[in-house]
């Protein structure tokens, strides 16, 4: 039957382009520095695209760093008394920026198809400058904490956005880098905002937080004004019917402007002819991403990988140093500043490093199972160590547990800075990539939400057992990683986009086709139905 026979023929061509293009791309010696095109699309990322997380990072740095305010936010004090928080304001403070990022969650997926990766990362960024001056402007609490869920709620909107277009527009050799470099670039807000605090602590009015808040508007800023140079994402260009704008900006990024490159015409090929099946496969399986076991699956890696980025203990460290800190015994405010400035410092050296280095040259699963072992092995000493102290008061327990905090930063940033958005673009296809990203935001902020929140009274009530809960949680890390997580290094996101359906791709693809035949009247019910029965039996 001529559709089982295009079917088929669908099929063979996919890998053949798939192969063409991974070969084409290894043949592809010329450095990317030596590359001027490519050179100015990186650099263009760096404001636009990585910038994204800076402002992640200089936020977190920021409330982490707003506790050591020796005057605290005096303005606010009088209505919350905020020089002496209670742990359930402190959780608010720092949770309601998670919050706005759930609140968004539904929107960024259909925005993003709707107006492009360029246009929503534009709109965040005008939300964001927003949320920062109102932030700056605080009048009390509560103009304060909206100002936190809106820069929370613009966070959303960006990095669904700017993770998908790095992984859509570099070139394929340099994608797992750049997304590597996204979250690593949060180390770069954090830092920043760590510097403006230890400079700015020592101030008896309220401008010393009022500066760090103003200041969190200058990442949005450069994003806005460089978007405007930035191409858009290719593949969204094809899946919107613009092909030769998208056949253009392949010439220029990943060919320097020659057009008749072999390997642009395979990847637009490619690109164009896996949305093609996607889209049949997406309009037989209308559920989108529960639609298929492969589907489930990405839902479900995806889900527990947000979970394990915010509960393996990254919260404690990035928003409540100063109450664990004081568990060891280090109470003034300029040696807690000195040392987050360090601790900030170092996880920036050892983050980019291991984007650089280390992502490259090792298999994606195996980097997942060494973070965990990593984090298991750090926090169950971190436990002991803070348990002997609260009973011996020894300093050396106190230095163990100082320590500990540094090696846990390389542990923690081996897979879950360096990673995440890598992974979930490889992981999920085109058509549902966007949805997947929001996913692992929606989980992702809920769980900081609830982990932020709960955390400062967890510590309040329970002392050094609290930490037992997450020396748990990491150990069975450890297991889902090593049962459920796929390796994905290696292949084009073209490649990947059939991770899980493997043998069963011509299937689904025939059977879309047969569906869009039926559904223009091409072919009739009954035929169909007797020869897709004689095919499978073939097959079988």
């Amino acid at each position: 039957m001529d559709s089982q026979r295009g079917g088929q023929g669908n099929n063979a061509q996919l890998e053949n382009n798939n192969a063409i293009v991974s070969r084409l791309a290894e043949q592809d010696k010329v450095p990317r520095y030596r590359k001027p095109n490519l050179r100015l699309l990186y650099f263009l990322m760096v404001p636009t695209c990585l910038g994204v997380e800076m402002t992640t990072g200089f936020d977190a740095s920021m409330i982490n760093g707003c506790k050591l305010y020796p005057h605290g936010l005096n303005l606010l004090t009088r209505t919350t008394d905020y020089h002496h928080p209670h742990s359930a304001s402190l959780g608010l403070m720092a949770s309601m920026y998670s919050l706005g990022c759930v609140a968004a969650v539904p929107f960024g997926p259909s925005l993003i198809d709707r107006i492009g990766r360029r246009y929503l990362i534009l709109l965040g960024g005008v939300i964001s400058i927003t949320g920062s001056i109102l932030q700056g402007s605080a009048l009390n609490f509560v103009m304060f904490i909206v100002a936190r869920f809106i820069l929370g709620f613009a966070n959303v909107f960006c990095i669904v956005a700017a993770s998908s277009l790095i992984g859509e527009l570099s070139h394929p050799k340099e994608r797992a880098v750049l997304g590597c470099l996204f979250n690593t670039s949060y180390d770069i807000g954090a830092l920043a905002a760590a510097g403006v605090i230890l400079g700015t602590f020592a101030m008896i009015s309220n401008w010393g937080w009022r500066i760090s808040s103003f200041l969190q508007i200058v990442p949005s800023l450069l994003q806005v004004s460089f978007i405007w140079f930035l191409p858009e994402s290719p593949r969204w260009l094809v899946a919107n019917g613009r092909w030769d704008e998208a056949y253009a900006i392949l010439v220029k990024c990943h060919a320097e402007g020659d057009e008749n490159s072999e390997f642009v015409k395979a990847e637009y090929t490619q690109i164009e002819e896996t949305l093609e099946a996607e889209l049949k496969m997406a309009r037989m399986n209308r559920k989108g991403v529960l639609s298929t076991p492969g589907m489930r699956k990405r839902v479900i890696i995806a889900s527990f990988l947000a979970l394990f980025t915010q509960w393996s203990g990254t919260g404690l460290i990035s928003h409540f140093l100063s109450p664990i800190l004081d568990s060891i015994g280090i109470h003034n405010n300029r040696t807690k500043n000195i040392i987050n400035l360090a601790k900030t410092s170092w996880s920036l050296v050892n983050s980019t490093f291991i984007s650089l280095i280390v992502v490259p040259r090792y298999p994606r699963w195996k980097i997942f199972l060494a973070c965990t072992v990593s984090l298991f092995v750090t926090f169950t000493a971190w436990t002991i160590a803070s348990a002997e102290y609260s009973f011996t008061h020894n300093s050396v327990s106190a230095q163990v547990v100082l320590v500990l905090i540094f090696v846990y930063s390389p542990a923690y940033n081996l897979a879950f800075t360096a990673l995440p958005y890598t992974y979930l673009i490889e992981l999920f296809p085109f058509h549902v990539r966007a949805r997947g990203i929001a996913l692992y935001q929606w989980w992702c902020r809920g769980a900081a939400f609830f982990n932020l929140f709960v955390n400062p009274i967890g510590i309040n009530l329970a002392g050094w057992r609290w930490y037992i809960i997450y020396c748990v949680w990491i150990a069975f890390e450890v297991g889902f990683v090593y049962f459920m997580f796929p390796e994905t290094s290696g292949r084009t996101l073209e490649e990947l986009t059939f991770l899980y359906e493997g043998d069963h791709r011509q299937e689904l693809l025939m059977d879309a086709e047969l569906e869009a035949l039926l559904e223009h009247g091409e072919i009739d019910t009954h035929e169909a139905i007797e020869d897709n029965g004689r095919e499978t039996d073939r097959v079988l």
